[in-house]
């Protein structure tokens, strides 16, 4: 993954459903949390409108939110969370898999929480890597 992107994208090396499937299994085998999953396909659907296949997946490690949230001053990082990974099918009829570059952002947090954003972000690279190449 490209370090000074602020996202990355990569194709995933299974179809849609699967791929959500495994990033939360990944993700809960290593005591994240998903609190809620996103079908932006569908909900779009509702209001009229047709696009690809995309599904949003929330992850949370109490772990980490817990460091963040801790002081008052901090609490402005709970923008970032939860985590989100989106699933998504282009026009090549191909799967992605997208996330935040937790480490870009960590960047200009305060000092205190750096560490625990990129350990954070380590982390979802490593779920992430359960489903690409």
């Amino acid at each position: 993954m490209q370090e000074n992107q602020p996202i990355f994208e990569k194709e995933s090396l299974f179809g849609l459903n699967e791929t959500v499937e495994l990033l939360i299994t990944a993700a809960t085998d290593r005591e994240w949390m998903n609190p809620a999953n996103h079908d932006l396909q569908q909900s779009l659907a509702k209001a009229g409108k047709s696009v690809r296949p995309v599904k949003v997946v929330e992850i949370c490690k109490p772990a980490y939110s817990g460091v963040m949230l801790e002081k008052s001053d901090e609490r402005i990082v709970s923008v970032m969370m939860p985590c989100r990974i989106s699933v998504y099918e282009k026009e090549d009829g191909k799967i992605y898999v997208a996330t935040l570059n937790g480490r870009m952002f960590a960047a200009a947090m305060p000092e205190n929480i750096q560490a625990t954003m990129i350990e954070a972000a380590d982390e979802i690279e490593e779920i992430v890597k359960t489903v690409v190449g």
